[in-house]
Order: C-alpha cells, then sequence, then structure tokens
C-alpha cells in the first residue's frame, strides 16, 4: 500500500511541448517518457502523485500550432541517486 506520508522526494517530469519558441523533437520527448518510466520501475519506487494536463492553440500567422504536455508528478521516498536535478547541474 503506498502513503504519501512516505513521500520524501518529488521529481516533475514535462513530457511534451511548453515553450512555442522551442517546440520539442521526438526524440526529446522519447528521453521524457523514457525517463517517466524508469522513475515508475519497480525498483525505482516511484508513484504518480499529481499530473498537469496543459493544452495551448497558437495562431502563428495563418497556422495554427497545437502545445501539448503532461507534467507528471512522481514521488519517492528518497532521491534516488541515478536521478540529477537540472538545478544541481
Amino acid at each position: 500500500m503506498f502513503d504519501l506520508t512516505d513521500v520524501r522526494y518529488v521529481k516533475r517530469i514535462t513530457v511534451g511541448s511548453t515553450d512555442p519558441e522551442r517546440l520539442s523533437s521526438e526524440e526529446a520527448i522519447q528521453a521524457e517518457a523514457d525517463l517517466l518510466n524508469k522513475c515508475l520501475e519497480p525498483t525505482a519506487r516511484g508513484r504518480i502523485i499529481g499530473i498537469e494536463k496543459n493544452f495551448s492553440l497558437l495562431n502563428i500567422g495563418e497556422h495554427q500550432v497545437v502545445l501539448q504536455a503532461m507534467v507528471y508528478h512522481i514521488g519517492f521516498p528518497r532521491k534516488p541517486y541515478w536521478l540529477e536535478d537540472k538545478a544541481a547541474s
């Protein structure tokens, strides 16, 4: 049984595009999905504790651009040794 009181570390993982100036490539989106899957493996013991769903429709000239992203909040009992923060690096 998973209990939120066991969560001591939360990792926020964004999968998709959130910035219209820098659209994510397929490789970047796949890398984000791979990190999410690694966090949810039984050996990592991460659990999804929250999800943000982002959707934006932009008009650029005569074109419409759709930005979609899912932000997953993954809770861990402690920070995994293999997980690095962008802020720390």
